[in-house]
């Protein structure tokens, strides 16, 4: 395990964003404590994540690091794990903002992202010290940490009430800029990014907003050599927002039913899309995840 850190207000490394008002005063942490200085972007979301949210929360991970920015996540199963995966792979730096003590690993499932994040160049930290367990105490405050280090927070998904959306709570109250995905008005994992919308946030509807506002906001341009992710077409987009059957999809989409069936079949073979045993069509989790 990396050696650890403790900051308090007044240190040289303390992160500049994290003011007097924002009720944080230590930050234990291991890993490369000058992390928490460079330019970051919070990326949050529900832990039972959708496959939608999942794939947002992946481009949102790879978009951030290709574009030189730290992706900071609470490094929780679902989208948490999704985007700073996505940003490791991308070769970008990650801070991992834990709910227990800095030297716990929590969850379990997640030990590649904590081991990630100190192994390129990032830290994990944490509110409560050394040795501390999870609680329903310490993630509400984990949250606040989250909000606090970036100027910018991202929302992929949230429900109401949620832990998500106390995030963009405490964000909005810090002064941050909220980004949103907005998704399905009958959607209960997406209530909370259209509500946020609805309140002014930024909206991310595709890849290109997305670069947008992070060029805007942290006057950095993303390199186009880095732009690898593979165009997988308006049949791939359509199945990440829900599960569907071939022809359903054909509907949807004004194409013939057998163009589509070819299309899964070679989607299938490559490992893009799977076929549930109700006869629907839905993403990989690796390609979700952009692995493939």
């Amino acid at each position: 395990m990396t050696a650890g850190f403790e900051l308090v207000p007044g240190d040289d490394l303390w992160p500049p964003l994290v003011g007097e008002g924002s009720g944080i005063d230590r930050i234990y942490g291991r890993g490369d404590p000058s992390v928490l200085s460079t330019p970051c972007i919070s990326v949050v979301g529900a832990r039972r994540g959708t496959p939608y949210g999942l794939a947002v929360a992946s481009l949102a991970g790879r978009v951030a690091a290709e574009a030189g920015l730290t992706v900071v996540s609470g490094g929780a199963m679902g989208v948490d794990a999704a985007a700073a995966r996505a940003a490791l792979a991308a070769g970008g730096r990650t801070v991992v903002c834990a709910g227990t003590g800095a030297d716990l690993v929590y969850p379990a499932s997640s030990r590649d992202v904590f081991e990630g994040a100190t192994a390129q160049g990032g830290a994990v930290v944490a509110l409560a010290p050394w040795g501390t367990g999870p609680s329903r105490w310490t993630f509400p405050r984990r949250n606040r940490l989250i909000a606090a280090l970036s100027p910018v927070l991202v929302v992929t998904e949230a429900g109401l009430p949620s832990g998500t959306f106390s995030t963009a709570d405490a964000a909005v109250e810090l002064g941050r800029t909220v980004y949103a995905a907005p998704g399905s008005m009958f959607s209960p994992s997406s209530r909370g990014t259209n509500l946020l919308i609805s309140q002014g946030a930024t909206m991310i509807v595709d890849e290109e907003s997305l670069e947008m506002s992070i060029s805007m906001d942290y006057g950095v341009l993303r390199s186009p050599r880095m732009r690898t992710a593979k165009d997988r077409g308006r049949l791939y987009s359509a199945l990440v927002g829900q599960a569907m059957r071939p022809d359903d999809l054909a509907a949807a989409l004004g194409k013939g039913v057998l163009e589509v069936m070819r299309l899964l079949a070679d989607y299938e073979a490559e490992g893009l899309v799977r076929r549930l045993p109700d006869g629907r069509y839905s993403p990989t989790e690796a390609a979700l995840l952009d692995e493939v």
